[in-house]
Formats: structure tokens, C-alpha cells, sequence
């Protein structure tokens, strides 16, 4: 971790088709490191206070998808595509700067983070993308497709407690996805510390707002080709999960090997959201990854 003062965030919106975006840029006046960017999907900003609190040395923009707490859609749509998040990233990138950054992506955020690198390598330095949940690119995806539709079915019938639980289940399972996984019976959110009556919600940023994201094919010509230096990272404690999987034959499509990373999917976190990762040693792992790139 760096010594420098923890800079606070200047938060400012970017107008861009269909919503209005807010974005936060930690500046630090004396860097000549490239701008360093984290995003993740449906998660926001509110999601890397502590990796940006490791990186005072350079300056940090943190983002909300559209959708997702401060960014909302003005188009008056739910849902979002892969496309439309990648064209964000893109505005709010060149909104900040006019160089090459480095970026990491986790979750959602790494689906995007592929989308835009396709068609913007030259604003992407480094891309680090972090167990993208991309179901499309798995041998069983079409039984991870019927998995994730499930769950999505569960949340529109039983409302958000019973999706949550039905989330982890699917996300706690190691190997390919059972075809019987609609079939079992479904946990008890309450064994989760989850909700147990419907709120009537159904605006969800995870559940309702981004079908797309488990579905998105990644133009692999295209990113294979790209100046970027793409660095797929895969989450120590996630060995054989679902989004380790993704990661792996994401890298396996491009011709490289995932970087393993301290700590499982929120490894990056403090206590952001109650169960922290393994903050030290992820921004450690993340600031060697970007240095061999110099």
C-alpha cells in the first residue's frame, strides 16, 4: 500500500444515450502511471474504496453502471446490453483522459471490460479482467443457460431472497452446471441470512436489469489481435466455480493463462459489503500484474 494521503473522489455525470452516468476520479497530481480504472457490473463505485485506498499513487475513476445506484437510465428501459455498458466505459474514459489506461474489471464489469477492448484496444493499456460470469463461453452453457434462467424465474415468482439463495447455490457449485439444477429444491433463503417474504421489487440491478451479461459472445479475432495486454485473474478460493471456469476458457480462447489472484470473487474488498477479501494482498498481486506491463 502506498504512503501518499488518501485522495478523496471528485464526483461528476456524463450524459450519454439513454442515461446519465456518474462517475468519481481520485486524482494524484504527481503520477506518470496511466490511469487506473475500476469497474465491475451490476456492482458500482461503492465496490472499491478500499483497492482504490492501495493506488493513491495514481489517479483512480470508479464508475456505477447504468442502472445500478447513482447512474439511472433516462430512456425509460430496464434492462441493458453488454454494448450499451461498454460504450459507457468507453465515454467515461475518454471524459477523463485522452491516453491509454489500465483497467480492472471483476464480474459483469470483466464482460464489459472484453466488449469494449474489442472495440476500443487503443484506450486500454492493460486490461485485468477478473471472473467475468460469461456462461457462453463454457462446454455447458447451455445447461448454465437454463441454470441462469431459472434463477431469473425464481426472482420474478418468489422475489429477491429467494433468487439471492438460489444465486449462491449456483454460484457455490464447483464443476459444469447439473442439468437437473431447475429441478432441486430450492434453498431456503433463510439459511442465508436472506429475506424470506417477496418485497414485490422487481428491479434487481443483478436479477433484473442485466440478462445479457451470462449470454455475451466475446469477439475473440478481435481481442486477440488488439494492443491491449489482456490479463485474465482468477480468485484463489474460487478454484473450479463458476466465473473460475468462465475465466479459464476465456484465456484458453486467447492463448493465455489466468493470473491467480489472492482471495475468491470480492478477494479486492475491504468491508464494503460485510464479508471482507483479502484487500493487501489482491492490490499487491494487481500492482505486480500491472508493473510487468511497463
Amino acid at each position: 500500500m502506498t504512503t501518499e494521503a488518501t485522495t478523496e473522489p471528485i464526483t461528476s455525470t456524463l450524459e450519454v444515450p439513454g442515461a446519465m452516468l456518474t462517475y468519481d476520479v481520485r486524482r494524484s497530481e504527481s503520477s506518470t502511471e496511466p490511469i487506473l480504472v475500476l469497474i465491475g457490473s451490476p456492482m458500482g463505485a461503492s465496490g472499491y474504496p478500499t483497492l482504490a485506498s492501495h493506488f493513491t499513487d495514481r489517479t483512480v475513476v470508479t464508475y456505477d453502471p447504468r442502472g445500478s445506484d447513482r447512474s439511472k437510465r433516462t430512456d425509460g428501459a430496464l434492462t441493458n446490453t453488454t454494448e450499451e455498458h461498454a460504450d459507457d466505459v468507453h465515454r467515461v474514459i475518454a471524459a477523463v483522459t485522452r491516453e491509454p489506461v489500465d483497467l480492472f474489471a471483476s464480474s459483469g464489469g470483466a464482460i464489459n471490460a472484453l466488449c469494449l477492448v474489442a472495440q476500443h484496444p487503443e484506450q486500454v493499456r492493460v486490461l485485468v479482467a477478473h471472473e467475468p460470469p460469461d456462461a457462453a463461453v463454457l462446454p455447458d452453457r447451455e445447461a448454465a443457460f437454463a441454470a441462469v434462467r431459472h434463477m431469473s424465474e425464481i426472482y420474478q415468482q418468489r422475489g429477491f431472497g429467494a433468487a439471492m439463495a438460489t444465486f449462491i447455490a449456483l454460484t457455490s457449485l464447483k464443476g459444469e452446471i447439473p442439468v437437473d439444477f431447475a429441478d432441486r429444491p430450492a434453498p431456503d433463503p433463510a439459511m442465508f441470512g436472506l429475506p424470506t417474504e417477496d418485497d414485490g421489487k422487481r428491479d434487481d440491478a443483478l436479477f433484473a436489469k442485466n440478462p445479457a451479461a451470462t449470454r455475451f459472445e466475446p469477439d475473440f479475432e478481435a481481442l486477440r489481435r488488439a494492443s491491449t495486454r489482456i490479463v485474465m485473474a482468477a480468485g484463489e478460493e474460487s478454484e473450479d466455480l463458476f466465473t473460475w471456469r468462465c475465466t479459464f476458457a476465456i484465456a484458453e480462447r486467447l492463448g493465455t493463462v489466468p493470473v491467480i489472484f489472492p482471495g475468491g470473487h470480492g478477494g479486492f474488498q475491504g468491508n464494503e459489503f460485510g464479508r471482507p477479501g483479502q484487500p493487501d494482498a489482491f492490490a499487491a498481486k494487481l500492482r505486480e500484474v500491472l508493473s510487468a506491463a511497463r
